[in-house]
This record gives C-alpha cells, structure tokens and sequence, in this order.
C-alpha cells in the first residue's frame, strides 16, 4: 500500500486538519466530536442543511460546505458512518431557528446513526426532517442497504436543496424538493480497478486485468455482474441505460447529465464518457440543458466512473443554477 499518509488511523482527523486550514474563509472545522460547519455559523432565519457519511468520498460531504449548499458536514472513519453524537452537534450548528434537514445516503449504518441523532435532536425541541437518497439502479438491498444505494445523485440533492434554502423556503419547503430530486435522479458506475482502504492495506475487491465490475457500489460493494474489459462506448452504454429506463424519460424532456469520476479516472476520461452519454441520450430525444463532469463523489482511488440523469423541470434548473460557493462546487 502506497498512499500520503501518517498513521492510518489518523487519516480522518489529519484531513479535516487540513480541509479547515485551506479553506478558513468557508468552514470551520470541530476535532471532538468531528464536523464540519459553515464559516460564521448558521445564517439566520435560513433552514439549515447537514449531511455527511464515512470518509474516503471526498469531496463529500465536507466539500460542499458553503453558501447555497450544505451548513454542516459529518464525516465517520473511512467507509464508516458517523456516528449520533458526531451528527447531532452538526445539527445544532446548522439550526438557527428554521429547522434543519438531514440529507442521507441510503446505507443502513448511515440512516440509523442519524435517525438516532435525529431523535436526540427533538428531545431538544429541534426540528429536525430527512430525506433519503436512493439513486443508484444497479442493485437492491445489497451488503450496506436494505433498498438502493445512496450514491452521486446525492450532490444533485444537496444542491438544489442548498438553493431552496438558500433563497428562503421553509423547512416542508426545502424538503419537499429534496424528495423531488430523489424521485427524478438515478445512477450507476463502473469499477475497473478497486481500492485500499488505509486502515485495511489491502485492495478491498478483486478484479482481473481484463475484467470490470458493472453497477459497483462507492464503498466496492458487488454490482450487478463482472464483464470482460470493453471500449468506453460500450462501457458507458450499459451504464446508462438502465438509468434511462429506471427513470422511464420521454421524448423532449430536459435533463442534467453528470458524469463522475469514483477518484482514480483522468478527467480526460470522463469527458469520453460524457461525450457518448450525452449523445446516447439526444439520439433518444432527451435534451442536455445542463451539465457536470468531475470527481465529486470518490472512492479513494478506485478507477472508474458514474452516469447519473435528473430529470429537469423549470424550479429545478433554476435552483440548480443559483449561485453556490463551496470548496468543490462554486459558480
């Protein structure tokens, strides 16, 4: 195992050590228990917005902590979730009367640990609502889940979530579009190699030089089955149609394409990913009106790449396009 690291079981708080030195005009950084907040606490009469989950996907959460996306970030060890007593401070840092919004993956450590903060945070007389993020087709209740997995739609829910928050939506509000990007965003990746988580040393699947893995999940979780190693064509085919199918898309509909990178692709990569997605997709009818090519949503430094298609209605496109200005996602 070969990685920039010290200890490994120090990996967490020595990036969140340098996470909150390089961008101290947008976060500030809590050590015990860990979290990440926006710079100058919660804004007021603003709902606040917290998500989080185990380390090693970076740039989420902690990436898109800032104005018009998340007010609070919880990050757990590698692949692990966070843990109550790590969540519910991040939810008091984020509430400034409004209430908050959890925003969770659909991994069952993540969505009992925050159920539980989520209770601890009412017996405060907080207000406190989740919404559950299940994007990706590839398999159901798989070794993390009961249902599908939480995976890189989940930055299309906290930004459009950011957005309503961010120009005054009530709490029912905010949540209410969350749940409506969860019901129109859906994914699937790629594997072509794994990777190695630090406190483990050793690759955390197996893969043969000429094989793939289809529909893997972030943390390597098994997909749907391994191939034979293919051109990107036709890698990026079987990625995204059943995302096509799944999301049942018709003729003139508009849609944002976000192709990713799970940490160890070249974006040049990526871009050839997309090129084929987006014209698989205006073959179909389906306009791209907007779109995001990028690492955003990791596996330390697994190669391969996620399609993911949300479906856009006029509110939508607009939230998406308002202002955001965090360390990974600003413009």
């Amino acid at each position: 195992m070969k990685k920039l690291i010290n200890d490994p079981q120090d990996v967490v708080e020595e990036t969140l050590q340098g996470f909150a030195a390089a961008h101290a005009d947008l976060v500030e950084v809590s050590l015990d228990p860990a979290f990440v907040r926006r710079a100058g606490g919660a804004v007021a009469g603003k709902v606040g917005l917290v998500s989080g989950g185990g380390s090693g996907h970076e740039p989420l959460h902690a990436g898109f902590v800032g104005r018009g996306m998340l007010d609070a970030a919880v990050p757990g060890a590698v692949f692990t979730s966070p843990t109550p007593d790590q969540v519910a401070p991040a939810f008091e840092a984020a509430d400034s009367g409004a209430g908050v919004l959890a925003i969770v993956k659909n991994y069952t450590g993540d969505v009992l640990n925050f159920e539980t903060a989520v209770e601890l945070a009412e017996a405060e007389d907080r207000r406190v609502l989740s919404v559950v993020v299940n994007d990706d087709v590839a398999v159901e209740d798989s070794l993390y889940t009961a249902g599908r997995r939480g995976v890189a739609g989940t930055l299309a829910v906290e930004k459009i979530a950011g957005a309503a928050a961010e120009r005054g939506d009530d709490l029912d509000a905010v949540a209410d579009v969350a749940r409506r990007v969860v019901a129109n965003v859906r994914s699937m990746g790629v594997a072509l190699s794994a990777c190695t988580v630090p406190h483990v040393g050793r690759p955390s699947f197996d893969l043969a030089d000429d094989e793939i893995e289809i529909g893997i999940g972030i943390h390597g979780e098994p997909g749907r089955h391994k191939v034979p190693m293919a051109s990107a064509d036709e890698i990026t085919d079987q990625l995204l149609a059943p995302v096509v199918e799944d999301l049942s898309l018709a003729d003139g509909e508009d849609v944002l394409l976000f192709v990713n990178g799970i940490g160890g692709t070249p974006l040049s990569e990526l871009y050839v990913v997309y090129r084929r997605a987006r014209s698989v997709l205006e073959a179909q009818g389906v306009r791209v009106t907007r779109s995001l090519v990028g690492s955003y949503v990791t596996s330390l430094e697994m190669q391969g790449a996620s399609v993911t298609v949300l479906r856009l209605d006029p509110e939508l496109t607009t939230l998406w396009d308002a202002p955001v200005h965090t360390a990974a996602l600003r413009w």
